[in-house]
């Protein structure tokens, strides 16, 4: 059995669309740089609002990088 050991790292997306949008928007930029992305965990969400309606998402990740 191969024993993985991971680092993360943390990052904050954003999007006019959505929540999900913003995760993948994250991520995407992320892994053009980046390799052995593995997993995440959303541990915020928050939106900004412009009159009355929400105008963007925000949304931070804990983004696991597996070790070489």
């Amino acid at each position: 059995m191969n024993d993985h050991v991971y680092k993360y790292i943390e990052l904050t997306g954003s999007s006019t669309k959505s929540t999900d949008d913003a995760i993948r928007c994250a991520i995407d930029r992320a892994s053009k740089t980046m390799r052995n992305l593995h997993w995440f965990e959303v541990t915020e969400t928050r939106g900004h609002i412009e009159n009355g309606t929400v105008a963007h998402w925000q949304v931070t990740l804990k983004v696991g990088i597996r070790l070489e």
